[in-house]
């Protein structure tokens, strides 16, 4: 679903996967949460504002900004083109 919604949506998915088995057994649970709990809530952390929680307050990494017009205003629905790059996405509302 990741590359479907980024091409067709221009919403950006992440998938974390723990290891090669896609549905560990119940009993395995626990220890794959003690395994990777550390590593996961530090990339939450960093992401912050990015993935909905920290308030906003997370390390931003890539181009952020806002397309405007003239007068300042946003522009919804605009094309926004990056060299080197075949994927071109719009602007919100």
């Amino acid at each position: 679903m990741n590359d479907f919604s980024y091409l067709h949506t221009n919403c950006l998915e992440l998938s974390v996967y723990l290891g090669c088995d896609k549905f560990p057994h119940e009993s395995e649970l626990q220890q794959e949460w003690e395994n990777n709990k550390e590593s996961l809530l530090t990339f939450m952390e960093q992401a912050g504002g990015g993935l909905g929680f920290g308030g906003g307050r997370g390390v931003h990494r890539g181009i952020k900004g806002v397309v405007t017009d003239q007068q300042g205003e946003p522009i919804a629905n605009a094309t926004i083109v990056v060299g080197g790059i075949d994927h071109h996405v719009k602007t919100g509302r």
